[in-house]
C-alpha cells in the first residue's frame, strides 16, 4: 500500500502583529479624532476672537519640540536594526538597539515633560489649554506603552525566547506608529499654534 506524503507544515500565526497592527490602526483614529477636535476648536476660537487662540502669555518651546522630532527618527532607526538583528540571531545586536529605543524614548518623555514645566498652563484655564493637555497627555500614554512594549520585548527575546521574533516586528511597527502620530501632533499643536 502507498503512504501519502506529510503535509505541509502549518503557517506561522502572527497574533502578536496582526494585533498590534490593530490597536496601531485603533490608536490612528483615536488620535486623528483628538486632532481633528483641536483643529476645530482652534478655527472656532480665531473666528470669534479675531486671532485668539493660544493665550498670549503661552509661549511654546520649539527646541524640546523639533529635539522629540529628531529623536523619532533615530528611534525608527533603532526599531529596525532590532528587527534585523533578531532576524539574523544576534541577541547583543538586538539588545543594544532595544536599549536605545528604549533610552531615546525616555528621553522624548522627559522633553514633554520639559516642555509642560515651561509652559506652565493651568488645566483647566480655557479651551486652548485643555485641548492641548488632552492631544499631548494621550500621546505621552502611547509613549509610555510604548516604553513598556520596549521593556517586554527585550526581556521575551533576551531571556530564550529566540524563535519568536514575532515580538521584535511588531515592537518596530509601534514605534513607527508612534513616529507618525507624533509627526502629526508636531506640526498641528507645536508649529501651527
Amino acid at each position: 500500500m502507498y503512504a501519502l506524503p506529510a503535509a505541509p507544515p502549518p503557517a506561522p500565526r502572527r497574533q502578536l502583529f496582526v494585533g498590534t497592527a490593530l490597536a496601531c490602526a485603533a490608536g490612528t483614529t483615536f488620535f486623528g479624532g483628538l486632532i481633528a477636535l483641536f483643529v476645530r476648536f482652534r478655527q472656532e476660537a480665531l473666528s470669534v476672537t479675531d486671532g485668539e487662540w493660544k493665550p498670549a502669555t503661552v509661549k511654546v518651546p520649539e527646541v524640546p519640540t523639533n529635539v522629540m522630532l529628531i529623536a523619532f527618527l533615530f528611534i525608527g532607526i533603532f526599531a529596525q536594526w532590532a528587527v534585523y538583528a533578531a532576524r539574523r540571531q544576534h541577541k547583543g545586536g538586538t539588545a543594544l538597539a532595544l536599549g536605545l529605543v528604549a533610552l531615546i524614548g525616555i528621553a522624548v518623555l522627559n522633553s514633554q515633560a520639559f516642555i509642560y514645566r515651561q509652559m506652565g498652563l493651568g488645566l483647566g484655564d480655557g479651551t486652548y489649554q485643555t485641548m492641548f493637555y488632552a492631544v499631548t497627555g494621550a500621546f505621552v500614554a502611547l509613549l509610555i506603552v510604548g516604553l513598556v512594549f520596549t521593556v517586554v520585548s527585550a526581556f521575551r527575546y533576551l531571556g530564550g525566547r529566540t524563535s519568536e521574533r514575532e515580538i521584535i516586528s511588531a515592537h518596530a511597527m509601534y514605534w513607527y506608529f508612534l513616529s507618525a502620530m507624533y509627526v502629526v501632533l508636531w506640526f498641528v499643536v507645536y508649529v501651527t499654534k
